[in-house]
């Protein structure tokens, strides 16, 4: 189905070019009926182009010999058929079938007044009214393809560098698993043996003791951590969602009860362990609890741990507020301090990499959410995060029944990787896969420029030889039909009626013209029984839509009558 705006533009197409034809037919003098059905007939040609071009080019060829209002058609649908017909060589043979057929349907039209110079200058004239446009046509179809094979092999390009991106990037994934799990999961694990040690230590008392433990939980916890992100840097976004699921395991892995929830219901452990250390952590509970997506969940536990970790890393002794919110639409995850306890002197010594917030930041963009870090109002830092609910269809939930799914984030992407529908214009999109040889676009796309403006010159030079050849020719068979059918005033007014039919003939031009060929409409009666020879006269008529007109009539061999009228252009 054609969209509505090209069924209008055909419409208005159809409608110009009847008007046209029915305009020639009427300055031709048609009468109604010819007039309306010439111009019905092209009205219903222009749009049917799109579908048959090589009929609707052969109907208009012919019906523009007995129709001269079809002539502005003719030109559309020599266009469209240069632009539409695929191949050069049936594009050839449908425009020398259909110029044989309309010359020599021209030719038997004119047999009686046909002469050698005629049959050239039509035949010149046709070839111009069917080349030059299906020329044109057939230029803007080459140059609409080679713009749209290099156009999607652009895009095709740009995906190849996306993968090959990507690939790179998954293997420098593996490379940084393998370090981190061959150096600090070295480390973690000597300081889960050491404390371990220190744990069942007889001189220690009982404060003590609690605290190696919540030292060794904490390596503990930090193994399964190592873990998990080896597992991200592996396997992909994907081991986020997994890693909140299981708990932290890798695909397969055994169950363990110690290793400490990764979602939600971990964040209240991270408030505990905070609590063991001597912090002072409230953790408050608002709305209704609704459930998030694994990443989501996994995403809420990280921004609580960050923002613990940075609490009391530069805010030692600080009391701390951690509040989840569940709002109608969302997840509102908190985590703020109060002004720092300890002087900054006390707290140069504190190593930071900079970089958990920022990763923070990518982790809720991954789930359609937003952070925002910054200093509290009353003192003291703030760390939030909003992040949206899960869909029973595992997409984000709308905040309106019905509605559209909420995103806080747009996705990243490359516009220019996807291939456009095609420009409006003559003709339908004529690359519709994606896998072209590379070899046959290179070659196409080679020298584009210069072959663009050697076709271009090359039509341009053909055009201009056509149109010169056909002026040159038509001003000499001009000059030799006006001498056989034009005379000055003077020699009508030299004549005299009664002299001999032959002495007559032979001061004034046989008539055997192609311009004599409609004089005879409008004239006056010819005398009964009497021949004539109607002649042009040099002179301008009296407005611009009549001929002046000399008429010679003989009977018997004499001159019975002269007469000079006007007719009609």
């Amino acid at each position: 189905m054609w969209p509505a705006r090209r069924i209008v533009g055909e419409t208005l197409i159809g409608v110009v070019f009847g008007l046209l034809a029915a305009g020639g037919e009427a300055l031709g003098h048609g009468g109604a009926v010819r007039i309306v059905a010439v111009g019905l007939a092209a009205g219903v040609l222009a749009p049917l182009r799109r579908v048959v071009p090589a009929a609707v080019l052969l109907l208009t060829a012919l019906g523009s010999v007995p129709f001269e209002g079809l002539g502005p058609l003719l030109l559309l649908a020599a266009w469209s058929a240069g632009w539409r017909i695929s191949g050069v060589g049936r594009a050839a043979g449908v425009f020398g079938l259909v110029y044989v057929l309309t010359l020599g349907l021209g030719v038997v039209r004119e047999l009686p007044r046909l002469t050698p110079l005629y049959a050239v200058l039509a035949g010149l004239g046709l070839l111009v009214a069917l080349v030059v446009p299906g020329l044109a046509g057939r230029y803007g179809s080459q140059r609409r393809t080679l713009t749209d094979t290099l156009r999607e092999y652009h895009a095709q390009l740009l995906r190849e560098r996306a993968m090959i991106a990507g690939q790179a990037r998954m293997r420098e994934r593996q490379r940084i698993a393998q370090d981190m799990h061959d150096s600090l999961g070295h480390q973690l694990a000597l300081i889960s043996v050491h404390t371990g040690a220190l744990e069942v230590d007889r001189e220690l008392t009982g404060r003590q003791r609690e605290a190696v433990g919540v030292l060794r939980a904490a390596s503990v916890a930090a193994m399964h951590e190592l873990r998990e992100v080896v597992g991200v840097l592996r396997d992909g976004t994907q081991a986020l969602g997994q890693g909140a699921d299981t708990g932290g395991r890798a695909a397969g892995e055994v169950p363990d009860a110690a290793v400490p929830s990764r979602g939600v219901a971990g964040i209240e452990g991270l408030v505990e362990t905070s609590r063991s250390a001597g912090a002072a952590v409230e953790l408050r509970r608002t709305g209704e609890v609704r459930p998030l997506s694994p990443a989501g969940e996994h995403t809420a536990y990280r921004l609580v741990q960050e923002g613990l970790t940075n609490a009391h890393k530069h805010a030692p002794g600080a009391p701390i507020t951690v509040a989840l919110r569940y709002e109608p639409d969302s997840l509102v995850v908190e985590v703020a301090n109060g002004p720092a306890r300890v002087p900054a002197d006390a707290r140069r010594s504190v190593v930071s990499g900079g970089q958990g917030l920022t990763g923070l930041g990518e982790r809720a963009r991954l789930v359609g959410g937003m952070v925002h870090a910054g200093p509290a109002a009353g003192g003291g830092f703030r760390l939030a995060g909003v992040l949206p609910y899960t869909a029973p269809d595992g997409g984000v939930r709308s905040p309106v029944p019905g509605g559209a799914a909420t995103t806080f984030v747009d996705p990243a992407g490359d516009f220019r990787e996807q291939s456009p529908a095609g420009r409006p214009g003559e003709g339908d999109p004529v690359i519709d896969g994606i896998e072209l040889p590379k070899e046959l676009v290179r070659a196409m796309s080679r020298n584009t420029r210069r072959s663009g403006a050697a076709i271009g010159c090359g039509v341009v030079a053909v055009t201009g030889a056509l149109l010169l050849a056909a002026a040159v020719v038509g001003g000499i068979f001009l000059m030799g039909e006006a001498d056989k059918a034009m005379i000055e005033p003077a020699q009508y007014d030299a004549v005299r009626v009664g002299r001999p039919e032959a002495e007559v003939r032979r001061k004034l031009p046989d008539g055997d013209s192609v311009l004599t060929g409609d004089l005879g409409r409008g004239a006056p009666p010819v005398p009964a029984g009497a021949t004539c020879l109607s002649l042009h006269s040099t002179e301008a008529g009296r407005s611009w839509s009549t001929l002046p007109v000399f008429r010679f009539c003989f009977k018997g061999g004499r001159l019975v009558e002269k007469k000079s009228f006007d007719v009609e252009s």
